[in-house]
């Protein structure tokens, strides 16, 4: 049976931005810190590093009780059970993931226009990422930031939880949640902090107090 994404605080694995540690050791220290949703991406290791590493992620989120979702890889995502797979604009088109997968596995989109957000809410999208909302540098080739006019217009059209994403920090949470967007994702917030619990606390704390 298909699982709901949580709401709240979204965090996405980002080794290169991580201070040297691998994603595995930054994963330890988020969950410890009360993270619940997780996506694995990484966009530089070859498809036999990423399964290596989702497989120990797997039975880490197993044990905490964390949604996992995996970027890009359907393969890797069915062969571990994630709860999730998170797909972009340029990877497969979300009939052919869902015909893939199942109808079991939840499915998110990324979109960056208003015509995405319908098209993918139309065709069967369990969530979609909303952004990037500010300028981002975790990925190659990322298109320009889609501002909180965007954002404004998610929140009230699209009638599937929506994923806040793109250069939000703890100085930026507020104008974020003032749209009271689902879900709010943070990547090097989290992971290049030199305390991840004390970060991540900050954050669900902040998070709770604009609800």
């Amino acid at each position: 049976m298909k699982k709901q994404i949580p709401k709240g605080l979204y965090a996405i694995t980002a080794e290169n931005f991580s201070n040297g540690k691998d994603n595995i050791s930054v994963v330890k220290e988020m969950l410890d810190a009360g993270i619940k949703i997780l996506q694995y991406r990484d966009k530089y290791k070859t498809k036999l590093e990423k399964f290596k590493q989702c497989e120990i992620i797997r039975r880490l989120t197993l044990d905490y009780n964390v949604f996992f979702i995996i970027n890009d890889d359907i393969d890797i995502a069915l062969s571990i059970q994630s709860e999730g797979i998170h797909l972009g604009q340029d990877d497969l088109p979300l009939a052919k993931a869902r015909g893939i997968a199942g109808p079991d596995i939840t499915i998110g989109i990324s979109t960056h226009l208003p015509k995405q957000a319908l098209l993918a809410a139309e065709h069967g999208a369990d969530y979609i990422g909303v952004g990037p909302i500010y300028k981002t540098f975790t990925k190659d080739n990322v298109v320009d930031p889609v501002g909180l006019g965007y954002l404004d217009f998610c929140v009230k059209n699209i009638n599937i939880p929506k994923v806040a994403i793109g250069g939000i920090k703890f100085s930026n949470l507020l104008e974020i949640y003032r749209y009271n967007p689902e879900n709010i994702c943070m990547v090097t917030e989290i992971t290049a902090s030199e305390n991840i619990e004390f970060t991540v606390k900050k954050v669900k704390e902040a998070m709770n107090d604009y609800c």
